[in-house]
């Protein structure tokens, strides 16, 4: 049990088949840090040979850095400045300012040039918009040039002739950092991108369950309201048609009577399109067991016997609270809900408990539990575990990203809630297992201010319905 809505998954936290990241990178970008680096390189050889007096090949550095400049302005004139690249040319750019690069450094000392660290940036820039393979395909490239860079280069020289060089120590330690940043960095900003994507991509999948439930719920709303406003007239236009079967004859009476059965459609059309709520001041709030049964409905016919219990925590004579009837805890607990009846053998425990200072509930299953090792991370959006074979009897091929609990556990803590994953150790007949594992349980629970309606001491009517505002 580690997930709940479609397309989320439960236990068999599969990882993504593939990382979807072609077109992430404009081509814009690209040109414009090209263009920064033609700069810096034009600079250092500018301050290199006038301020510290070293030898340069300014002719060869010129056709170099000519050759990034030609790229540019190719880039610039023939292609649209929105223009996003795919893998493979986004992978030929960075394989040629990685060529252009270590060009540079081989005109100019090799390793023993401070500014070989560079190399670290086409692999970094791959990292964080390629895929993979495409990013291994940069870093060994690079790791390739850097070797290749610690044996053969032009040294440099002062213009009196000394040579500019590190002990080879130096240049060997050099290579060593080197080559382990390109594979540190490589895998780190590779790691960082995925989890900012699925993150990402989990919140977007987050605010629209959000916004559907949003929208359900105005939907019934309205169309509720509309039939409390409506009420009234319609019993009035059923009176009146009663009234004039009795006084009328023939056509007239049929008309009447037609009048009269119209009437009571109207008012069972409303009544079941409106049956989720209303949106006036009854509705804005209403006792925590009506939300909880409101949240757990749509699985209460499922197969599984679903108990919900509420009492207060300590004070016997302490009132139900009334508590916000907000789209994100309904739609948060019906995951939660969902989940425990997707993986319960027979019951599912919905129990909710008050005091003057928090709101709790729990919901528990008999089945097999949260997986041991996956407890802490549950709540995570792509959760990636293979599947075990005690999954397979309960849920035969199904896999999942554990979406649908990272959903719950979103739209739950936007309402101030704290949330915990755990698995019972169940001795008790009511679970049905003698001991070890059974069942998973999940508690939810708000500070009292966060969830309750305040309490105005009126009683009685409320008034007239408030205007609907989305």
């Amino acid at each position: 049990m580690t997930d709940t809505a479609p397309p989320g998954p439960k236990r068999d936290n599969a990882p993504l088949s593939e990382e979807r990241r072609a077109d992430w990178v404009r081509l814009r970008t690209l040109v414009v840090l090209r263009w920064i680096a033609i700069l810096g390189q034009v600079t250092a050889i500018v301050v290199a040979s006038l301020l510290f007096d070293i030898r340069l090949d300014i002719g060869a550095c010129a056709l170099v850095i000519g050759a990034s400049v030609l790229v540019n302005l190719v880039a610039g004139l023939v292609f649209p400045e929105t223009t996003r690249l795919p893998e493979r040319a986004a992978t030929l750019m960075l394989l040629f300012d990685l060529a252009q690069l270590c060009a540079m450094l081989y005109l100019t000392g090799g390793l023993h040039n401070p500014f070989a660290l560079l190399i670290l940036a086409p692999v970094t820039i791959s990292a964080t918009a390629l895929r993979p393979q495409s990013t291994a395909l940069i870093g060994g490239i690079a790791i390739l040039f850097v070797t290749l860079l610690a044996a053969y280069y032009i040294p440099l020289h002062s213009l009196a002739g000394l040579p500019i060089t590190m002990p080879r120590l130096f240049v060997f330690g050099a290579w060593i950092a080197i080559v382990i940043g390109i594979a540190f960095l490589g895998v780190f900003a590779w790691r960082v991108a995925s989890e900012i994507h699925s993150m990402s991509e989990a919140l977007l999948a987050t605010q629209m369950a959000l916004s559907r439930e949003q929208k359900l719920t105005d939907l019934g709303g309205v169309v509720a309201a509309a039939a409390h406003e409506l009420g009234t007239p319609l019993a009035t236009i059923k009176l009146v048609s009663s009234e004039l079967i009795d006084d009328l004859s023939g056509e007239q009476q049929e008309d009447a009577r037609l009048i009269n059965e119209q009437a009571d459609r109207c008012r069972d059309i409303l009544r079941s399109m409106g049956r989720a709520g209303k949106d006036d001041l009854h509705m804005r709030t209403a006792p925590l067991d009506a939300v909880i049964h409101e949240a757990a409905e749509p699985h209460a016919q499922r197969g599984k016997t679903l108990l919900i219990d509420t009492r207060p925590a300590l004070d016997t004579t302490l009132r139900q609270p009334e508590v916000f009837r907000r789209p994100e805890i309904i739609h948060g607990l019906r995951n939660l809900v969902q989940n425990a009846v997707d993986f319960a053998s027979q019951k599912v425990w919905v129990e909710a408990e008050w005091s003057d200072t928090h709101v709790s509930i729990r919901i528990r299953d008999d089945g097999p539990g949260y997986p041991q090792q996956l407890i802490g991370r549950i709540g995570d959006p792509f959760l990636k575990r293979r599947a075990a074979p005690e999954d397979s009897p309960l849920r035969p091929d199904y896999e999942g990203m554990g979406l649908g609990l990272f959903i719950a556990k979103t739209l739950l803590e936007r309402t101030g809630a704290d949330i915990e994953f755990a698995n019972v150790l169940a001795k008790t007949d009511a679970l049905r297992r003698s001991a070890g594992p059974s069942g998973a349980i999940v508690k939810v629970t708000w500070p009292h201010a966060a969830i309750c309606a305040p309490s105005t001491g009126q009683s009685g009517p409320l008034g007239e319905n408030i205007p609907f505002n989305p």
